[in-house]
């Protein structure tokens, strides 16, 4: 019974849409790995997140990897008033994204100038929203951040790109307070990352949804 709370059920019409979704999900948090990894690449300033996770490494002395780690489950602690339960692409977001990203960057060598690395990190964010709701639309549960930016559009009725906007803008707040790096790219990606998930997210979960619904077997009907 405790599990059924925790964790959410999967529901699929057909094994094929279960295999597809299953495939849509690693296929979206594969390209927020690569996503990542872009926007670093591109040298012009990282993400609100690692904002804060870099603020806090620089106070604690803790390095970023582990920051990364307890933010993530503070992260999590937050979806306790909000309800929400764990997926399957909860735990593959905290599994394959990071190793994703290093790919990247292994495979991506730095950036000549400023003149290639802009460019980069604006394919890197579109990349990242396109990606977000690619696994989201999936069906599996969200990764930490995402679930707390889901959870709170749920509670609080408003739109995806206002609550997405408010998270990303808080969490550089913080970060830009304790000391973490703040870059062009930065602001970039706090103002932009929500109205572009706010467009992708509806249309690609409409795309799903009228693909589940093509592949219910005609004995269910």
């Amino acid at each position: 019974m405790l599990l059924r709370t925790v964790f959410l059920p999967v529901v699929a019409s057909s094994r094929r849409d279960l295999v597809e979704r299953i495939l849509q999900l690693l296929v979206g948090l594969f390209l927020y790995g690569v996503a990542l990894g872009l926007m670093l690449r591109g040298g012009i300033g990282v993400a609100p997140w690692d904002v804060l996770s870099l603020g806090i490494s620089g106070q604690t002395g803790l390095g970023y990897g582990l920051i990364t780690n307890l933010v993530a489950v503070a992260v999590l602690l937050l979806w306790i008033p909000l309800r929400q339960r764990l997926g399957l692409g909860t735990v593959l977001n905290a599994l394959l994204v990071g190793p994703s990203a290093d790919l990247t960057l292994w495979l991506l060598p730095p950036v000549p100038s400023v003149w290639v690395g802009a460019p980069l990190f604006v394919l890197g964010l579109v990349l990242l929203a396109f990606a977000t709701g690619l696994y989201i639309a999936a069906s599996f549960g969200p990764g930490p951040r995402d679930g707390l930016m889901t959870g709170l559009v749920r509670v609080t009725g408003w739109k995806v790109w206002i609550v997405r906007t408010f998270i990303e803008g808080s969490v550089l707040l913080v970060g830009f307070l304790l000391g973490g790096p703040v870059g062009v790219g930065t602001v970039l990606f706090a103002l932009g990352v929500g109205p572009l998930i706010g467009w992708f997210l509806p249309r690609i979960t409409r795309l799903g949804e009228q693909r589940s619904r093509r592949l219910v077997p005609a004995d269910s009907y």
